[in-house]
């Protein structure tokens, strides 16, 4: 969801406190999950936040030496979960982009010899935009609801299936590098695994930072161009998912990482968010910052996507299909 958003968006100047800087060994004490239920307490999801946003990473620009970083931050979490690398290591290398920048690719094996050979990849890009324009003494654009918030899901989700194993179909859990600079990272993996997996679905997590102002609770992107709304509500016994005009208006469907899985492997692959254009002021922007989002906001979307993730994993035939 870039560029389009920029013009669109009138700033909201105001001062902000500064976010501490949160070493990962201090969080992965509270995030760390056993497994035993599928609550998400909002103080995992804070911690997460909090160091994923913080001043240490600099706006987490890709190829940066802070991206390293946070990408080692979401590697280590993984392997206290019990989330394997898909590849030789975590970290997969962008052929598409220099310097040197990675997607981090995390692995939950099926368990059944009947669908394990069939994957759902559920992603969000964790890199940001860096250093910005100064605001009130601040150019770090810590990219809270861009989109550390839509990585949160995406760790709190592998943590849940790493500890559990319920998933039938093998999952992949994907956080992008370079989706700022043209969703450069979703383009090098989509291309990479093109004929080596079958892919039944890809669901993306961007900017879930904030409630929206609409009686759902978040929208999709492409919202027309599959059944996977209706399949979600279904899953979750919720009405969850509901149709966003301005989603459709500005094309969203083709502004994140979901829509290289589309063009690469024609299977429905789309977006969640709950940015609704009226209900955040600071796309792109220095005052990005933790201390506006909601996190028991979010706590409440992943717990909710828990069962979904799970439904998709376990049916016996792929019942989330593309439109004609």
């Amino acid at each position: 969801m870039k560029y389009i958003l920029l013009s669109l968006l009138m700033a909201v100047l105001s001062c902000k406190s500064s976010t501490n800087s949160v070493r990962p060994d201090t969080i992965l004490r509270e995030s760390k999950g056993d497994g035993s239920n599928t609550e998400i307490p909002a103080m995992n999801v804070e911690g997460i936040m909090e160091y994923l946003a913080s001043d240490e990473l600099a706006g987490r620009h890709t190829g940066s030496p802070e991206m390293t970083l946070a990408a080692d931050y979401i590697e280590h979490i993984f392997k206290e979960n019990n989330v394997a690398p898909y590849f030789s290591t975590y970290k997969d290398t962008l052929t598409n982009f220099k310097p040197v920048a990675y997607n981090i690719v995390g692995y939950v094996e099926g368990n059944t010899p009947q669908l394990k050979n069939e994957f759902v990849v559920i992603g969000a890009h964790y890199d940001h935009i860096g250093i910005v324009e100064d605001v009130n003494g601040d150019i770090i654009a810590n990219g809270a609801n861009d989109n550390a918030s839509g990585c949160t899901a995406v760790i709190e989700l592998a943590k849940h299936f790493g500890n559990t194993g319920t998933n039938k179909r093998s999952l992949l859990f994907v956080l992008f590098s370079a989706e700022e600079k043209g969703l450069l990272g979703s383009v090098h993996l989509a291309k990479k695994l093109k004929g080596k997996i079958n892919l039944y679905t890809m669901v993306n997590f961007e900017m879930i930072g904030v409630p929206m102002s609409t009686p759902h609770r978040a929208y999709l992107t492409g919202f027309e161009s599959s059944n996977m709304a209706r399949k979600i509500n279904q899953y979750s016994g919720k009405d969850l998912i509901g149709f966003l005009p301005q989603a459709k208006e500005y094309n969203l469907f083709k502004r994140s990482d979901n829509y290289p899985f589309y063009l690469e492997f024609k299977v429905p692959a789309q977006t969640i968010s709950t940015f609704d254009f009226t209900n955040y002021n600071y796309y792109h922007h220095a005052d990005d910052e933790v201390e506006f989002m909601d996190y028991k906001h979010m706590s409440s979307l992943i717990e909710d996507m828990i069962p979904v993730i799970e439904k998709i994993t376990n049916t016996a035939t792929k019942e989330i299909t593309l439109n004609e």
